[in-house]
């Protein structure tokens, strides 16, 4: 598998949930978690893992989009639909059919942000403790907000991506941001001020 084969996705900063997400030669814009994106996520902290995950399989709403032709295994969004983000139940981080007595996410929404899921392999094999659920790519709001800890594109981006994916892409969270690989290392910093002071005269 080569680089080609892994959607590499950073945050612009530690302050923002904007990011962009890179697949060999492409990039598209895309935020992350409201809450991050962390090595020691738990359920519920809105904060996106750190790490390397594979993608398991589309979920759309057949009655609001056309999905183009993909490599990943895929199947319409029915109003039963829902996902189980509670850590007590059997059923964590599954696809569930709903009404559910555990606490879950209704996969059909009205706003659209579901119209696209691609489910990520992030604690489900099996799931365990509270280290969360339902990390999806999935549709962005307009304002790009940060999410619940899924990453999210725009719909036309989004769709763009889907004929690009198959069984062995994988998803590629990476823990430090952009603008610190433009920061020098302390030890550059040293470096650096041995040059401020040096003189001419010190030949």
């Amino acid at each position: 598998m080569t680089d080609e084969n892994v959607l590499i996705v950073q945050a612009d900063s530690a302050e923002t949930s904007l990011g962009w997400a890179s697949l060999g030669e492409r990039r598209w814009r895309c935020t992350v978690g409201a809450g991050g994106i962390r090595e020691d996520k738990v359920e519920g902290d809105s904060a996106t893992p750190v790490g390397e995950f594979p993608l398991r399989r589309i979920y759309f709403r057949n009655d609001r989009v056309v999905l183009p032709k993909t490599g990943l295994p895929a199947r319409p969004i029915n109003e039963h639909d829902g996902w189980c983000d509670d850590p007590r139940s059997p059923t964590y981080n599954r696809l569930v059919r709903i009404p559910n007595e555990w606490s879950h996410e209704k996969m059909w929404r009205e706003d659209g942000l579901y119209d696209v899921v691609v489910v990520v392999g992030y604690n489900d094999d099996p799931p365990e403790g509270e280290w969360g659920s339902a990390i999806f790519l999935h549709i962005a709001r307009d304002d790009y907000a940060g999410t619940q800890g899924c990453v999210a594109f725009s719909r036309d981006d989004l769709l763009e991506l889907l004929p690009l994916l198959n069984r062995d892409t994988r998803l590629r969270v990476l823990s430090h941001a952009a603008d610190e690989e433009a920061q020098p290392r302390p030890e550059e910093d040293e470096r650096m001020k041995q040059f401020e002071d040096f003189d001419e005269k010190d030949w």
